[in-house]
């Protein structure tokens, strides 16, 4: 029997090799780093950020309903105001201020406040519209084309003939403390209501004019028009 050549001898000894000498492969190689049960899983990683989402979330929740709470309800269900120094309040100018105190969750200590802050302020300046009114009513009846201008005294003494013969105690005070006394109109209804009574007629309780001393301003004729003395 021939022997086989030293090319064929190695041939058989490198194709018999144990397949024990082989390269171990990356499974096996996988499971000496990590063992059983500890192979890198590709969804480990989000379901782990999902946890902690989600205990961040837990967490929170009581803080938020904490800082809900922090803010108590202070508004009462109908605010009581009372007004100082005896004046009154208009009760639609009450209603909308309460609507506003409630939205601001004022409680009713400080919503008065609030209000007491603002009433005088608020008092001055009806007042002072009121005054502006009155003022603007004797400018109009200063120059009024019918009874003013330079026969403004002489048509006031007429315009007191008419009061003194039907005006009241009452009227008086009325045109006196409302300032309509010196509305061109309530005026003007008086000097030809005097007209009317001419000095050729008797009327019942008609008291003589007396004659103007001299000029005299347009608040002394008022004064004497509605003073309750002849």
């Amino acid at each position: 029997m021939n022997e086989p050549t030293m090319v064929e001898a190695a041939a058989t000894t490198t194709n018999a090799a144990p397949p024990s000498s082989a390269p171990e492969g990356v499974a096996a190689t996988a499971e000496k780093l990590y063992g059983d049960g500890q192979k890198p899983n590709a969804t480990q990683e989000p379901q782990a950020a999902k946890a902690a989402a989600a205990e961040t979330v837990a967490s929170d929740q009581p803080a938020a309903e904490a800082k809900a709470e922090a803010k108590p309800q202070a508004a009462p269900e109908k605010y009581e105001f009372k007004a100082q120094d005896g004046r009154q309040f208009d009760a639609e100018v009450l209603n909308t201020y309460s609507e506003v105190a409630r939205e601001l969750n004022l409680s009713q200590e400080a919503a008065q406040r609030v209000l007491d802050a603002m009433a005088p302020k608020m008092a001055e300046r009806q007042m002072a519209q009121i005054e502006a009114v009155k003022a603007e009513w004797a400018n109009t009846s200063k120059t009024d084309k019918e009874f003013g201008g330079e026969k403004l005294s002489e048509n006031l003494s007429t315009a007191k003939k008419a009061l003194d013969a039907f005006g009241t105690t009452e009227l008086r005070t009325l045109l006196n403390e409302s300032g309509l006394g010196n509305h061109p109109e309530v005026i003007r209804f008086m000097v030809r209501a005097g007209k009317a009574i001419s000095e050729d007629r008797f009327v019942a309780g008609t008291k003589g004019a007396a004659k103007p001393a001299g000029p005299r301003s347009f608040n002394d004729l008022a004064d004497a028009l509605y003073s309750s003395q002849s």
